[in-house]
């Protein structure tokens, strides 16, 4: 009988039958992968559907988290405001005179309610199906449609260059330091977030706001957009109306430079 390792019948060697198999290795390593998936993406899911994002709490949804706090924060400061101006009161020491020019700079701040004769401008995006209602002009692009931030920042100047005592854009009072501002098609207003159409009243000489609001450029500039795109613009007479006070906080934050 022949000794030779191709004979039929032959009896490996130890040292054969253990041989590295790079082959099963490989496997086995596979097989741990997957399992370190799995418990990963159990572990994530907790027991929730993790090919969805219905679970997540989307960008969106914090943003008006946020703004309905902070309305309410405004309320509550609001309230605080008050009843500290109601003890300063009781015995500050001051003189009638110095109460009066104290109200009087109160006002002019636009923390107190200020009543008075008032107009009112809306503002609204456009149909997203419109089409060009002139000839001569070309069809809208997405921009044409929608409100901007120099939209509303025309109407707030004009409406103060007609001579407003006070204006209030959706329900918040305007003060000296206040920003119109939008993102998109949102508009952020002192950390409150609004959705169009956007209505500014305004208290004043009806007849004089109103002429501003014609003479302004850039408002005859959105007029076109509103003629030919169907932009929306509406302004109404409100007859006596009273504004609120600013509710807010009135400390001023500034950038410090690094040491």
């Amino acid at each position: 009988m022949s000794n030779s390792a191709d004979s039929p019948g032959t009896v490996s060697s130890p040292a054969r039958r253990r041989r590295f198999r790079p082959v099963r290795v490989l496997t086995a390593a596979v097989f741990a992968l997957a399992g370190l998936i799995f418990f990963t993406s159990f572990d994530t899911a907790k027991g929730t559907n993790i090919r969805t994002d219905a679970s997540l709490l989307k960008l969106s949804d914090l943003i008006q988290e946020r703004s309905r706090k902070n309305g309410e924060l405004d309320e509550s400061n609001a309230v605080l405001r008050n009843d500290v101006e109601a003890l300063a009161e009781r015995d500050d020491g001051s003189t009638k005179a110095e109460d009066d020019k104290l109200a009087a700079l109160e006002e002019k701040a636009g923390t107190q309610e200020l009543k008075g004769e008032a107009i009112s401008v809306t503002l609204d995006d456009a149909p997203p199906d419109a089409t060009a209602r002139l000839p001569g002009y070309p069809e809208p692009q997405p921009d044409y449609l929608v409100i901007h931030q120099q939209d509303l920042q025309a109407v707030v100047n004009a409406l103060w260059q007609g001579g407003a005592e006070g204006i209030k854009v959706m329900d918040q009072r305007l003060i000296s330091t206040s920003a119109v501002r939008c993102v998109g098609n949102t508009l952020i207003l002192q950390g409150r977030v609004y959705s169009p159409p956007y209505r500014i009243q305004a208290v004043g000489d009806p007849e004089r706001l109103k002429k501003a609001l014609a003479e302004s450029p850039a408002i005859q500039n959105y007029m076109v957009y509103v003629n030919v795109y169907g932009l929306g613009w509406k302004v109404e007479d409100q007859g006596t109306v009273t504004l609120p006070g600013y509710s807010g906080t009135v400390d001023l934050h500034y950038a410090r430079p690094v040491e």
